[in-house]
């Protein structure tokens, strides 16, 4: 089955807290190893940007799972990507917690078609992908 990724934005529900989210996190986890996805839920305390990848026949289900979440609201859904390979291959679902700067720059990216610059291309707008793998790859630091 071809691979799959989506990317979307959504508003945090105002009465979620950091407890509940790690709990659904956990659940999405399961959920997302059982069906072969894998992903990162980034957080700023208001908003998510999540990218989820996998199999074709197991996006559309999660994605249904995404939309009726009580969690958040106002889903944007800011590109998908038919074929290529996982970005986040270690994780089926990982949260990371980031700035309201770091995610208003990562979505003010180019996100058509979940591309990535070629190296030769750095000089141009970063594309949404590049600036969620940077975050991800950061957030230890």
């Amino acid at each position: 089955m071809p691979l799959q990724s989506i990317a979307y934005v959504s508003n945090a529900s105002p009465s979620l807290s950091l407890r509940h989210l790690s709990g659904l996190v956990l659940d999405a986890a399961a959920y997302n190893e059982m069906a072969s996805l894998t992903g990162v839920l980034l957080y700023d305390g208001e908003r998510f940007l999540q990218m989820l990848e996998g199999p074709e026949d197991a996006i559309a289900p999660a994605y249904d799972r995404i939309r009726c979440a009580k969690s958040h609201s106002g889903i944007t859904e800011l590109g998908r990507r038919n074929g290529g390979e996982r970005h986040f291959p270690w994780w089926s679902m990982h949260l990371v917690v980031v700035s309201r700067v770091d995610l208003r720059i990562a979505l003010s990216s180019d996100w058509r078609g979940l591309a990535q610059r070629r190296v030769e291309d750095v000089y141009q707008v970063p594309m949404g992908l590049d600036r969620l793998v940077a975050l991800v790859l950061t957030a230890g630091d």
